[in-house]
């Protein structure tokens, strides 16, 4: 085998592993992270409200219903701060 051809081999092999090794990693760092609502800016909301249909698209600061994502026990410290929406 060429060693240009064995170059790619092991590129691709190693691209392959990295995909798998992230694709376990994601709901451990999911884990890590909960959903913080009453805490957004307006137009600062990580995801769909009650109202609107998709992020960035609290219409007040602080809504009930919009939510952003911190890690895990963060929420609780902050003012107005709840893990379930109103």
């Amino acid at each position: 085998m060429k060693s240009s051809n064995l170059a790619i081999t092991a590129a691709v092999t190693g691209l392959i592993a990295l995909g798998g090794t992230m694709l376990t990693a994601a709901p451990a760092v999911a884990a890590e992270k909960e959903k913080c609502y009453g805490v957004s800016k307006a137009g600062k909301n990580d995801c769909a409200t009650k109202t609107s249909s998709c992020a960035g698209t609290a219409k007040e600061d602080n809504q009930t219903d919009a939510f952003v994502v911190l890690p895990k026990g963060v929420c609780g410290k902050l003012a107005g701060g709840s893990t379930e929406s109103a």
